[in-house]
């Protein structure tokens, strides 16, 4: 509701001094847009330019996903935000973190792998403790290169499901998310003293869905609907969309549409003045790099100069902007993203580094990105000399700690029995649709295939159809797939663009055991209604043997959750590399505070590591990354555990590193 804000201008003042934003002698721009700590209006878009409270506002902000910062950076990021002068911070909210199993919430109060990343209210009260406005982007989807893009895996157990749709086996479940997820932060909007200024309706939506035609205009009303029935209508309402080539397909009444792109601000800025000639212009993605996938040549980087340039030619035009990424961070655990393509590798799953070519690196180092946008920000700010500018938070510290030799091992065998186990007597089945999590199937890692089949020295297994993603075979426990080693590899058995393949399994003319080990690489974060039913694992075709189908099959469940992970029994002293799938533990002791680091994989092949049971993400030796970044926060002073799960071959030790190998 538009009227007093729920505190005084001098409580206010000593409110963001006490919590360290500045000196109490300068102005913020609270300060200056909430004078009195009166406000009359919020986020207003007519005419050329947005006014807040009745004042013009240029918006300068930068994307922050707080879900893949470490929470114990968050302020330490927000400031070094606002000392590049912007004034917002922009974030998406993850479905499928905040979701996790139907019904159950997660805002960093369960024992969840993430928890601790997910209290988005303190985020946000946060940000504007740093003097940020902050532009919120709920969801459902949002792509973001994140696993899923952001949807929770257990929609697939509605074997009719379409998303991003006028379905209701959609819309009931996105109603039940807004409907917990809005009341908690609807009164930290800017017309209740709190800072968010605009909200997105969906994501990108015109690049898939022409919301001109009645599906897709129904499932945008539905949103803005349940939005204002939460009460989030006393923001502004905005769409994203790349309007060049979708002008306002994406586009839903009274909501103002914004432009994403990286290039050509011209073209863009004057397609979107033509979609709406009485409304201010706003660059809602300005990339300011892109996301590696794995198996690329290099590590994606743009030239600064570029980028600047851009940039300006953007605020020239008297738009405002919001640069995706400001800081890429990670995508921590097993939440990369993914996307099917026409050209190879034919499936293109990123990277657990989200470094992005940001101004701040995943790390959150001041790059030369940093500076030109801090320099360019300032020639436009029209309050520039009269709201101040904080310093530079220093850079954090890295360290390179000592080797860790590896100490133990636990093999293949001991690891699946650790593991949920369920029969099934009808051939194999998806991870989503295993009856675990109170029946909400499995969303990431490992499936597993056991059958027992009596083999020859000729045998032959054949899977119909594709594998979901990458599948490794063993028979008594020898591996008879190889790792990755050239590109025309991803045709063959075992691999996502392999279809109908076989693969020589020879046996003693006696009954073996064979087990199929199936990684979810990741799930498409982008597309339309029939893009996303990406079920993981064994379930598109069928399993035969010597062409006997086989449909009885033991199935486990290989989650490697953290706290999961971090009680495993049955370690034995490493004396050797294992060839097969195993895990390999190390400590390692800090005997002060401890500081970021990079654990230098490239003597490893494929896998995760999980560090203190942590799991800092995946790594692959085709890269381009050959690092993985450890937040000191993660780490303590005492005895630390590193535990990787490798797919193939390992290294005998963990080599820690102050910088990234990007690659």
């Amino acid at each position: 509701m538009v009227g007093e804000a729920n505190m005084t201008s001098w409580l206010f003042r000593l409110f963001v001094c006490i919590l360290g934003w500045k000196s109490c002698h300068g102005l913020g721009y609270y300060d200056y847009y909430v004078p009195e700590g009166t406000i009359k209006a919020g986020l207003v878009a007519k005419g050329d330019t947005f006014t807040l409270n009745d004042k013009d506002l240029t918006i300068f902000s930068g994307s922050l996903h707080y879900f893949r910062v470490h929470p114990d950076y968050w302020r330490d990021t927000l400031k070094k935000f606002r000392a590049a002068g912007l004034n917002a911070v922009q974030t998406y909210v993850p479905w499928n973190l905040h979701e996790p199993r139907r019904g159950v919430f997660d805002f960093g109060d369960l024992d969840e792998d993430m928890s601790a990343f997910l209290d988005l209210r303190s985020f946000l009260q946060m940000a504007q403790e740093e003097d940020l406005f902050v532009l919120f982007r709920p969801g459902p989807y949002i792509c973001s290169e994140w696993e899923y893009g952001g949807l929770p895996s257990w929609l697939l157990r509605d074997e009719n499901m379409r998303m991003r749709i006028n379905y209701e086996g959609f819309m009931n479940p996105v109603r039940d998310y807004f409907n917990n997820l809005l009341p908690r932060i609807a009164d930290l909007q800017f017309t209740r003293g709190g800072p968010i200024i605009a909200v997105q309706i969906e994501n990108e939506y015109g690049s898939v869905v022409d919301a001109r035609e009645p599906e897709g205009k129904a499932y945008l009303e539905f949103l803005k609907e349940t939005l204002t029935a939460n009460g989030l209508n006393e923001s502004l309402y905005y769409t994203s969309d790349g309007v060049l080539g979708n002008e306002d397909r994406g586009a839903v009444e009274g909501a103002l549409i914004t432009a994403n792109f990286n290039e050509n601000p011209e073209e863009n800025l004057n397609k979107l003045k033509q979609l709406q000639p009485d409304r201010p212009l706003m660059t809602t993605e300005y990339w300011t790099g892109w996301v590696d996938t794995w198996m690329a040549d290099s590590h994606i980087v743009t030239d600064p100069k570029k980028f600047g340039a851009t940039l300006e030619a953007i605020l020239q035009r008297n738009s405002s902007v919001n640069m995706y990424m400001f800081i890429g961070g990670t995508s921590f655990a097993f939440m990369p993203g993914g996307g099917f393509g026409e050209s190879w590798p034919f499936y293109f799953s990123d990277t657990t580094s989200y470094d992005y070519d940001a101004p701040l690196s995943e790390a959150g180092d001041y790059t030369e990105k940093y500076t030109v946008a801090k320099d360019v920000i300032a020639k436009y700010n029209p309050l520039e000399g009269v709201v101040d500018h904080p310093e530079k938070p220093p850079q954090r510290e890295k360290i390179a700690y000592d080797k860790v030799a590896i100490a133990e091992h636990l093999d293949f065998p001991t690891l699946l029995a650790q593991q949920t186990s369920v029969e099934v007597t009808e051939g194999p089945c998806s991870m989503e649709q295993l009856p675990v999590n109170d029946n909400n199937g499995q969303s990431y890692g490992y499936i597993s295939y056991t059958t027992h089949a009596y083999l020859t020295p000729t045998s032959q297994l054949l899977i119909t159809n594709h594998v979901r993603d990458l599948a490794q075979v063993l028979v008594d426990g020898v591996v008879m797939t190889k790792p990755y080693s050239t590109p025309e590899d991803v045709n063959g058995f075992g691999f996502w663009n392999g279809k109908d393949q076989e693969l020589d399994i020879p046996g003693s003319n006696e009954v073996a055991e064979v087990t199929i080990m199936v990684e979810n690489l990741a799930r498409n974060n982008f597309g339309g209604p029939d893009d996303f039913i990406e079920k993981k694992g064994i379930w598109e075709g069928s399993v035969f043997i010597d062409g006997i189908q086989i449909d009885e099959w033991v199935i486990h469940s290989m989650e490697m959750k953290g706290k999961q992970v971090a009680n495993y029994t049955g370690w034995q002293p490493f004396e050797g590399p294992l060839e097969t799938p195993a895990m390999y533990r190390g400590v390692f002791e800090i005997t002060e505070a401890p500081k970021d680091t990079f654990l230098d994989m490239s003597g490893w092949n494929k896998g995760v590591v999980f560090i203190n049971g942590f799991n800092v993400g995946k790594y692959w030796k085709e890269g381009p990354p050959r690092t993985l970044y450890v937040p000191g926060a993660l780490l303590q002073i005492g005895l630390n555990e590193i535990i990787a799960f490798e797919q193939y071959t390992p290294s005998s030790e963990f080599i820690f590193s102050t910088v990234p190998i990007l690659g």
